[in-house]
């Protein structure tokens, strides 16, 4: 059964800085890509970044480009997301996603993820 639980999520001023981990279990992700999104109130739920857990290649969307990094440890078989320079509007609940490579899919959808965390939240103060 797989199993995906975030952590790191909490309460930090604008302009500091957060690490979340997504700690992955229950199978073999070298075939899978690993996504973050968030949620804030009232709002759709949003992409954010991607990783291939194979290459490490990375994508993110332009809103934490420069800002936001995505890396994987495959020997503790966790993602993490570094989250620098925070804002108020990155408030929001951050959702780690795994899903399995496959062709044409651009990974920026929720539609092309096949398992989900239960989010942590993160809440950026001004």
């Amino acid at each position: 059964q797989v199993q995906l639980v975030e952590s790191g999520g909490g309460l930090v001023q604008a302009g500091g800085s957060l690490r979340l981990s997504c700690a992955a279990s229950g199978r073999t992700f070298s075939s899978y890509r690993m996504g973050w999104f968030r949620q804030a109130p009232g709002k759709e739920r949003e992409f954010v970044a991607v990783i291939t857990w194979s290459a490490g290649s990375t994508y993110y969307a332009d809103s934490v480009k420069g800002r936001f990094t995505i890396s994987r440890d495959s020997a503790k078989n966790t993602v993490y997301l570094q989250m620098n320079g925070l804002k108020p509007e990155d408030t929001a609940v951050y959702y780690c996603s795994a899903g399995r490579n496959r062709y044409g899919r651009t990974y920026t959808y929720s539609e092309d993820y096949d398992y989900w965390g239960q989010g942590t939240q993160v809440t950026v103060s001004s």
